[in-house]
């Protein structure tokens, strides 16, 4: 089904009886030319860009739950491409380009808002360090604009610019980032891939990988083998588990990121802001409630649960950038589980296994990079040769010493 005005007309005379589910609850087939692990934004994504751009439309998503269960409707929602190295910048800004004509391409409501993205800074030195990033931006043709104190306190005028330890001073602002829908996005790919004739089979969970001759050629799940070409693994927080299944160790651990929300209040802030003294962000939803992140939990786990001491320092983050916060009462909180890996930014590459293709080690980045993930995967597994754009995202750049040390922090939670 097309989503138009006129379908929307159609469906009022009617009574909205003759809606239909938009996407198939499809059944596994025996046999796929690309078979996709992992029904998140970025499986989704490749497959409906394996269907809608390279015309390889034997394709199938299997998840081990439900469509929008796992990381893709468990973060905090923010896009942006404000990246500072060579490596990451023209992916994230591909993945911006790719929002801004987002629902468009999917003919689906994914709720995206360029309402902008403001990181604050709290001394000299950070001023400079911003600097350096917005200029690294504008040369690479993303926008960025260098706030000072005062042009900030007309943007937010309640936060606490008079903080003794953490005074601040200024921000980097990429207008064009923002936020999206997170479950909205995984269903707009699933409305869009089940259009151009993609598969998307749910609680089918992997539980080994055949391989042949050193060739992948199809994967055990619960609901019996599916033979496959290619095999794409898309798997987030699990994919050392699903890799393990074909004997290979990643450089990646898995850790618990969590978000919280508040209760609905009426509007407060129109922007994401980041706080630039501590790991902490937010942002107000459609709902009204306010979103906040911060650090990952400091051990590893696939558990999606956090615990209470990150809890405690995202909520004294919280108070110290915006003290009037402490009059709202926090919601409810939940986690995902972060594919960290060593250097902080992700894995799109074939692996030692031929046929079998790896995204992963997406850190804090995964939502943000959806877009531009599944059409660099897709572009990958098609043509069997990297995406100009993805190709430093190299399995073997930690070998060979091209690490893409973004911020400088990795997979250590203690340096976050």
């Amino acid at each position: 089904m097309r989503y138009s005005v006129f379908s929307l007309l159609a469906q009022t005379l009617r009574g909205h009886k003759g809606w239909q589910p938009t996407w198939r609850d499809a059944a596994p087939k025996p046999e796929y030319d690309v078979l996709v692990i992992g029904g998140g934004g970025h499986g989704l994504a490749t497959a409906y860009y394996l269907a809608s751009r390279h015309g390889i439309r034997n394709v199938a998503v299997i998840e081990k739950g439900y469509i929008g269960s796992g990381n893709v409707g468990r973060n905090t929602t923010i896009i942006r491409s404000n990246y500072l190295l060579p490596g990451n910048t023209p992916f994230y800004e591909l993945s911006m380009k790719l929002w801004e004509g987002l629902e468009q391409d999917l003919n689906y409501n994914a709720m995206v808002s360029q309402r902008g993205v403001l990181n604050l800074y709290h001394s000299d030195a950070q001023r400079d360090a911003y600097a350096r990033r917005g200029n690294a931006m504008r040369l690479a043709g993303v926008d960025a604009e260098l706030l000072d104190r005062e042009q900030v306190r007309a943007m937010l005028p309640f936060l606490d610019y008079e903080n003794g330890r953490f005074p601040i001073q200024g921000g980097l602002l990429q207008k064009r980032g923002g936020s999206a829908r997170h479950d909205a996005v995984a269903w707009g790919y699933a409305h869009a891939g089940d259009r151009n004739g993609v598969d998307i089979v749910q609680n089918c969970e992997v539980t080994g990988l055949s391989i042949e001759n050193g060739r992948v050629t199809g994967v055990e799940t619960t609901r019996g083998p599916i033979r496959a070409k290619k095999v794409a693994v898309a798997v987030a927080g699990n994919s050392s588990r699903v890799a393990a299944m074909a004997g290979l160790r990643l450089p990646i651990e898995s850790h618990v990121l969590q978000a919280f929300v508040s209760e609905g209040v009426k509007p407060l802030i129109d922007t994401v802001v980041t706080f630039g003294a501590g790991h902490f962000y937010v942002s107000q939803s459609d709902k009204g409630g306010l979103v906040f992140g911060g650090d990952i939990d400091g051990y590893n786990s696939y558990a999606q649960r956090g615990n209470l001491p990150v809890i405690e320092d995202v909520m004294e983050s919280a108070m110290a950038l915006w003290p009037g916060v402490g009059r709202i009462r926090m919601l409810r909180h939940w986690g995902g589980i972060m594919d960290m890996s060593m250097d902080g930014s992700p894995i799109i590459d074939h692996t030692a296994v031929q046929g079998l293709y790896l995204n992963a080690g997406w850190c804090y980045g995964g939502f943000k990079a959806t877009p531009a993930s599944g059409f660099c995967f897709a572009h990958l597994i098609a043509k069997d040769e990297p995406h100009p754009v993805a190709a430093a995202y190299r399995l073997d750049r930690f070998a060979t010493g091209r690490v893409i040390d973004e911020k400088g922090v990795g997979a250590q939670p203690n340096l976050h």
